[in-house]
């Protein structure tokens, strides 16, 4: 197994797709919604909008609906069938629980940096006990831009109070890998709908099968 670079002084995670399994209930809210207008969601207009934040979300699903579409409709509809799935259907990822406890032993400290709203973290973290286990939450509203910007990624560095460059990242989307790299993390990828392409593995320091490997890798 490859090791990394260095010693992590903190870890960044991601959310969606990484820490929940949330990408397929988006995927199949978006197509409900879509349907709602009498409209199609495909798999590859999908898949673009992993990691997006809001407005560059709502611009991606402009261009390709057209400019008479319903956005506010759409996304209100979809937000509405993710709710209603999440309740029944909100599965952590694999390893989650092990890499927190992992953590906790080695005294590392760790935050979240997501697209995702304050709202939708604390009730996601609430719904499988682990409110208490992030030192801090970076979501939407607390950096300039976006995903794939570097901003999530910087602003959870600065709050930890440890150089980005000592951070280890952990992400599952092609935007959310560029913005940890762009902030000069150490980046893994742990793919979840997005496979991971050359121009990620370039990015990255590891392509990781699930976090029961990076914990094998922390352990190291």
């Amino acid at each position: 197994m490859m090791k990394l670079p260095r010693r992590p002084q903190a870890v960044i995670f991601d959310m969606d797709g990484l820490i929940f399994d949330t990408e397929a209930l988006h995927e199949e809210a978006s197509g409900m919604a879509a349907r709602d207008l009498s409209h199609a969601m495909t798999p590859e207009l999908f898949r673009s909008l992993i990691g997006l934040t809001g407005p560059d979300g709502r611009a991606r699903v402009r261009h390709h609906f057209g400019p008479d579409f319903p956005l506010d409709a759409f996304f209100e509809r979809w937000g509405v069938h993710f709710h209603a799935l999440a309740e029944t259907r909100l599965r952590l990822k694999p390893g989650v629980n092990e890499i927190l406890d992992l953590l906790d032993e080695l005294d590392l400290p760790r935050a979240i940096a997501t697209s995702s709203s304050h709202t939708t973290v604390n009730h996601h973290l609430a719904q499988h006990g682990l409110g208490g286990r992030f030192q801090e939450i970076v979501a939407r509203g607390d950096y300039r831009n976006g995903k794939p910007a570097p901003d999530p990624y910087l602003t959870a560095a600065a709050r930890l109070g440890v150089l980005p460059s000592a951070c280890l990242a952990l992400e599952d989307s092609h935007n959310g890998v560029k913005s940890a790299a762009a902030a000069g993390t150490m980046t893994v990828m742990v793919p979840d709908l997005l496979s991971a392409t050359q121009d990620m593995k370039a990015l990255c320091v590891l392509v990781a099968s699930d976090l029961h490997t990076v914990c094998r890798l922390l352990s190291r």
